[in-house]
This record gives structure tokens, C-alpha cells and sequence, in this order.
């Protein structure tokens, strides 16, 4: 089935920034790079051009990355001037990405064969990746849905993402994947459309796309090739036979598998029928990754003051001026957070510099600097701050001490009444303990809770656990988190940029996956 002169062609479909084709496009075996991504489909423009940069990116062999792609990492050229010089891989970076949206009126099936046909070139040896939009499986999503109004719901019911991994399945049905790998949300196990079970749905017709796509009616499967069904795995909990598996058997727990990060998502294992070998699963680490081994080495800058002049003394003052709020004499507060919180006000090693899309200057990486350290970027992309009012600075350093005192995120009880803002959605998740993390810091010796999109609109959920630097998350954190290497350049506004990471599937994770696919392919051959 595979020999060493041969590669696995992959494609991935729903690929947003591309964290899951790095990890494949990344896995070696030894000098070998099985894997190649030949087609990565994704739908958002700036998505797009960050994945189509990092195609452009792989079109060279390590240490032969030219001079000019980290001129434009720090700014100093344009995108344009990049590849304008290489043409020619600029070419193949363009062959191998598509912006199109999957289930749209631009995306035929007669387009989507054909693009995906010239791209395997005739490969019976690869590997379908991607994971369907699943906003709308979101256990988060859903509880709101849930405590709002009968039209939200059946506008839930009717959410065309619940349907976008039939995309996914009519490329299955039609292609022939030897091997597939599908990742989403853990909402989805307990997801109901209209009453009926999502995942149960969802792993039938994964079984049997032919089946299912007879049933859908409307996508024609190619003729010249035999029904085949697949065997769905766990990549994490063995078994002799894949139908024994129960649902949370496909979830995998991030933090247990060396990333510095509590992510947990449901990662499905499709092998063709004809296949007959059964998968490896994942190695566990030996311990968690903190997320202050993973960040650690960045540059330390501070937040700025919104809607009123931002300057070095107005911010330090901000911070300095904080026992003289109210807040700051409540009675619950113990002596040991109040020694804290007394000490940080008047400590002076509070940074001057609120970061850049580029700050100049050596980097340490102290986590698998193999991985993302790159000595040529001379500095490090993505690393500009937000900035917050004075309120929420306030709510940030108080958060960042008491993580450092109790060892734990305080939820919305253990503010001092008089610091929390005077939203009435805050007094109704006092009294329903709904969403009681409204402020959650980040704790340092443990791993991060979930990056997601929702950090592109706050940055409440990611207070940065240094009270000196008071402030949310950068871009860069976050992507060091999601175990993107430093290299890995998010084009687009900063919102964008934030919304592109929370998205993704951390890219180290991904290379563990490719590990797994690699022997599968291998065991075969062998058998």
C-alpha cells in the first residue's frame, strides 16, 4: 500500500488557518515527509490568505525558507513583493488552496470533483481531514439558545451548519478516502435536530456514506468505484471492534496528550472497509503542559487604557490608584489576596511597550522550541495588546491576584460586589450561577482552558495570569497555546486573527494524529 518513495495526499476541507494540515504536513519519519496537502478548502477570505501563506510557506524545504518570507513576517515587504519573487511556488501554493464555501451555489458537485480529482492525481493512498463548522453544537451555544425565546430555537432547528458535515460525507461517498479524519465540538454527542440524536445521525451515515447519500438524494456518487462502508475508531480508546465504542470514547482530552491546553473535542478515526488493520491510538504525556511554559519567552507588554488617552504613567496610575476604591476594603476579601493585591499596586516592573503586529528582538522558547522557534523571524508576529477600561483593568489585576493566591480562576461570588460591572445579566449570573466565570484569568502552572473564537470579541475569558502586564491575551499567546509554531503568521485585523486560532485544531495534536494515519498505512502495507 506504501512504500518510502510514495506520499500521502491529503485534503482538508473546512480548513480555516489550517491548524490540522500542519500537523500533517508537519510529521516526519525520520528525514521522510509522508504526508502532502494537495487541496485545502476553506471559505473565509482572511482565513484563506493565512492558510494559502502557510502553503506558500511549505513549498520549501526546511532551512531553505527565502529571506523574503520573514522580511514580510516582520512587515518590511508586501505580500505581493513575496510572490512576485517565487513564482513558482506561489503557483503551487495557489493549486493547493481554494477559497469556496462547501454547500454554496459556487461549489457544484461537477466543480468540487474535478478540483479534487486533478489535485489526488489518480492517488489511492490518502487521507480526508476537516471539521464542519460546529458553532451551532456549542454546549455554550445551545444553553443560551436554550434560556432564550421558541423562535431562537427552531432557528437553532434549522441552522444550516448542523448540515455542513454532509458536505464532508459526499466528498467520503463520492472519493473514497482510504482514511478520514473529522474533528468537532463535544456539544455534538448530545445535539437533537428536530428531535433526533446529531451524533448518532452523524455516525451512520459516516459508516455508510453510499447509504446516505442515496437517502439525501441529490449528490451522485461515481459509478466506477464499489460500495465500500468504514469502521469509525477512537484515536484514544483501543477496541477490537469500532461498533463497541460509546460516543465519549471519541473524545479526546487535549491536556493529556502534551498540549499546553484543556481542549476537548471529538476527533473520529474513519478506515475504509477493505482496510482491515486497526489504528494505534494517541500516547499519553507524563504530565500537563503549564500554559506559562508554553507562553513563556514573549515579550512582556501591557494593555491600554480605552476611550480616554492611553500613556506608561496614566496606566501605571490606574493600577497604582487601586486601594483607594471602594472595592478594595471589602470584608471578604482575606489577608493573604489583600497582601497580594497590596504588593502588585505598588510594584514597579509594570512594561512600557503594548506590543506590535511585529516586536523586534531574541526569543526564548522554553516549550518544544523544535517546534515553534524560528530564529530568522527575529522577533515575534501577532503580539499587540488590547485595550481595556479602567474598570475591567481593575477587574483583571484582581483576578490575576487572587489565581496567584487560591490557585484557581475566581468566579463571579468572589468579587467584591463593588468591583463587578452593573449589568443586570452579571446580578442574574450571581443568582442562577450561569456563566459565573464571567472574569477568568488564566491559572499559570496549569494548562489553559479552551481557546475559541469567543476570544475575538472579549477578552474576559483569557485574562493573562501576570498582574503586572494586566491584560488579556495576545494573538500570539493564544496561538502558542493552540501550539501554532511562532512562524505561523494570522493575516487579517486583529479580531480576525483571534477568531482564526480559537478555530482551529492545535497543530501538535494534529502531528500526533498523522503519527497514528502514518502506521496505520504502513501496518498495512506490511499485513
Amino acid at each position: 500500500m506504501l512504500d518510502r518513495s510514495q506520499e500521502i495526499r491529503v485534503i482538508d476541507l473546512f480548513a480555516g488557518p489550517g491548524g490540522l494540515g500542519e500537523g500533517f504536513a508537519s510529521f516526519k519519519n525520520g528525514n521522510y515527509d509522508p504526508f502532502k496537502i494537495v487541496l485545502s478548502i476553506e471559505k473565509d477570505p482572511i482565513a484563506f490568505k493565512t492558510l494559502q501563506l502557510r502553503s506558500f510557506f511549505r513549498q520549501f524545504k526546511k532551512g531553505d525558507v527565502p529571506d523574503e518570507y520573514y522580511q514580510y513576517l516582520r512587515g518590511e515587504i508586501k505580500g505581493s513583493t513575496l510572490f512576485k519573487r517565487y513564482p513558482a511556488e506561489y503557483k503551487r501554493a495557489k493549486q493547493a488552496t481554494w477559497l469556496l464555501e462547501l454547500g454554496s451555489s459556487n461549489a457544484s458537485p461537477k466543480k468540487v470533483n474535478e478540483r479534487i480529482n486533478a489535485a489526488l492525481d489518480g492517488s489511492n493512498n490518502w487521507v480526508l481531514i476537516g471539521g464542519p463548522p460546529c458553532q451551532a453544537f456549542s454546549l455554550i451555544g445551545r444553553v443560551k439558545i436554550k434560556s432564550d425565546s421558541e423562535k431562537k430555537q427552531k432557528d437553532f432547528d434549522k441552522d444550516h451548519r448542523h448540515f455542513l458535515y454532509r458536505e464532508y460525507l459526499k466528498i467520503i461517498a463520492t472519493h473514497k478516502p482510504s482514511v478520514f479524519v473529522m474533528e468537532n465540538v463535544p456539544g455534538i454527542l448530545s445535539s437533537k435536530v428536530n428531535g433526533t440524536n446529531t451524533f448518532e445521525r452523524i455516525l451512520s451515515d459516516l459508516k455508510n456514506p453510499d447509504k446516505a447519500i442515496s437517502v439525501l438524494n441529490g449528490y451522485p456518487t461515481q459509478n466506477n468505484k464499489e460500495s465500500l462502508t468504514y469502521n469509525i475508531y477512537s484515536l484514544v480508546r483501543p477496541s477490537e471492534n469500532a461498533n463497541e465504542l460509546q460516543p465519549a470514547d471519541y473524545i479526546i482530552k487535549s491536556e493529556s496528550y502534551g498540549i499546553p491546553q484543556a481542549r476537548h473535542r471529538v476527533i473520529l478515526l474513519g478506515i475504509r472497509s477493505d482496510i482491515q488493520t486497526r489504528p494505534g491510538q494517541l500516547a499519553q504525556s507524563s504530565l500537563p503542559i503549564s500554559m506559562w511554559e508554553a507562553i513563556s519567552g514573549l515579550a512582556k507588554i501591557r494593555s491600554k487604557l480605552s476611550k480616554e488617552p492611553d500613556s506608561n504613567d496614566l496606566w501605571k496610575s490606574v493600577l497604582h490608584s487601586i486601594p483607594q476604591y471602594k472595592w478594595f476594603d471589602d470584608s471578604k476579601l482575606e489577608e493573604p489576596l489583600k497582601e497580594m493585591l497590596k504588593k502588585a499596586c505598588i510594584n514597579d516592573e509594570t512594561p512600557n511597550n503594548t506590543g506590535a503586529e511585529f516586536i523586534p528582538g531574541a526569543v526564548q522558547v522554553k516549550f518544544r522550541p523544535e517546534w515553534f522557534g524560528d530564529r530568522r523571524i527575529k522577533g515575534q508576529c501577532n503580539h499587540s495588546s488590547r485595550s481595556h477600561i479602567r474598570g475591567d483593568l481593575q477587574r483583571y489585576f484582581f483576578a490575576s491576584c487572587f489565581a496567584e493566591v487560591y490557585g484557581r480562576s475566581p468566579k463571579i461570588g468572589d468579587f467584591p460586589k463593588e468591583l463587578l460591572p452593573k449589568h443586570a445579566n452579571v446580578q442574574k449570573a450571581i443568582e442562577e450561577s450561569l456563566f459565573s466565570d464571567r472574569f477568568r484569568v488564566q491559572v499559570r502552572y496549569k494548562p489553559s482552558t479552551t481557546i475559541t473564537s469567543h476570544i475575538s470579541k472579549d477578552g474576559h475569558y483569557y485574562i493573562h495570569p501576570d498582574v503586572q502586564q494586566c491584560r488579556s491575551l495576545t494573538v500570539r499567546e493564544a496561538a502558542r497555546l493552540q501550539t501554532f509554531p511562532d512562524n505561523y503568521l494570522f493575516e487579517g485585523p486583529r479580531t480576525e486573527q483571534y477568531h482564526q486560532v480559537g478555530n482551529a485544531v492545535p497543530p501538535l495534536l494534529a502531528n500526533q494524529i498523522a503519527k497514528v494515519v502514518y502506521r496505520l498505512f504502513t501496518k498495512y502495507q506490511k499485513e
